[in-house]
């Protein structure tokens, strides 16, 4: 079993592994699983992180595992070693495989031709384990006692900025699985993109989320406001362009006025105040970008805890 898209896991198993993460943040003090004892996990990382890479070394770690560091220099996939080979090889040595890299079909390629889990920190076009963490982050607040997963049905969040990104068709993906509402806004030329069309008609999501080019439009009613960076790793050469053509896209205090009152602001970070986002906003009281930053620790455990118990 991998976690490469939102919809690896089905609806049982989300809600499972929502309840694992609430109890791995609860009891992290006191009680450690060892679910992981014995194993050792590769990371992978083609690009760098903080919070992806602290939070996964820290998760492995507290389940017992050890966490193995590759860099894109500290393995042969930087001189031409195919991917299949790779995975054939490192299949060998390891437990599973956690990999941030750039193009999507490289996961899909070491899940393929490995035989160990193979868990997707992010690529070009998605970011599972940033969306999970995020809507657990939200139904921690509305669940007060329920069911954590039922908690998010028929919510709505907005994502200003760049709108074909890997965050904004996380969450396309991601709000259409857990029972949400999504609204992506962003200038023209920043539109939701083929691939993550693609994958909506498959699940039969195509025509339920709205694209605008409004912000106050995408705001309206929602009870999350979303952003991310405007110019993603990789995307340096473009940052003139992106920054003029994000301008009227920035989230402030003015345009959260404009979503529900008790709407919150959220951002998978590293922010960069004054851009995609008004400084005053980060500092909000329904700001929760360090809770978020925290829940990846807790879901990232939950789900390598899945992957690991899961049947071969």
């Amino acid at each position: 079993m991998h976690f490469l898209q939102e919809t690896d896991f089905s609806t049982a198993q989300a809600r499972a592994v929502f309840n694992s993460a609430e109890k791995f943040k609860r009891l992290r003090s006191t009680e450690r699983p060892a679910v992981l004892a014995g194993q050792t996990w590769a990371m992978i990382f083609a690009k760098s992180s903080t919070r992806t890479r602290v939070s996964f070394e820290v998760g492995i770690h507290e389940l017992g595992g050890n966490p193995l560091f590759l860099s894109k220099n500290d393995i042969q996939l930087g001189r031409g070693e195919s991917i299949a080979d790779t995975a054939r090889v490192l299949s060998r040595y390891v437990h599973g495989l956690i990999v941030r890299t750039f193009d999507q079909s490289e996961v899909e390629e070491l899940a393929k031709w490995g035989t160990v889990p193979v868990v997707n920190a992010l690529t070009d076009l998605l970011h599972p384990c940033q969306i999970y963490a995020d809507a657990f982050t939200l139904a921690e607040r509305w669940a007060q006692g329920g069911d954590l997963l039922d908690s998010l049905r028929g919510r709505k969040v907005a994502f200003l900025g760049d709108a074909g990104c890997n965050m904004a068709n996380s969450w396309l993906l991601g709000a259409n699985h857990f029972g949400m509402q999504v609204s992506v806004c962003g200038p023209k030329g920043y539109e939701p993109g083929p691939a993550v069309q693609a994958l909506l008609a498959k699940n039969g999501w195509a025509g339920r989320n709205q694209y605008t080019t409004d912000p106050r439009e995408a705001v309206a009613g929602a009870d999350v406001v979303y952003t991310d960076v405007w110019v993603s790793m990789g995307k340096e050469a473009e940052s003139a362009d992106r920054l003029k053509a994000m301008a009227p896209y920035q989230v402030t205090a003015a345009l959260m006025g404009q979503a529900k009152p008790d709407a919150y602001f959220m951002h998978c970070l590293p922010a960069y105040a004054g851009k995609e986002v008004a400084a005053e906003v980060l500092e909000l009281p329904r700001s929760i970008v360090f809770d978020q930053a925290e829940n990846r620790l807790h879901m990232q455990k939950a789900i390598l805890a899945t992957l690991a118990q899961a049947p071969r």
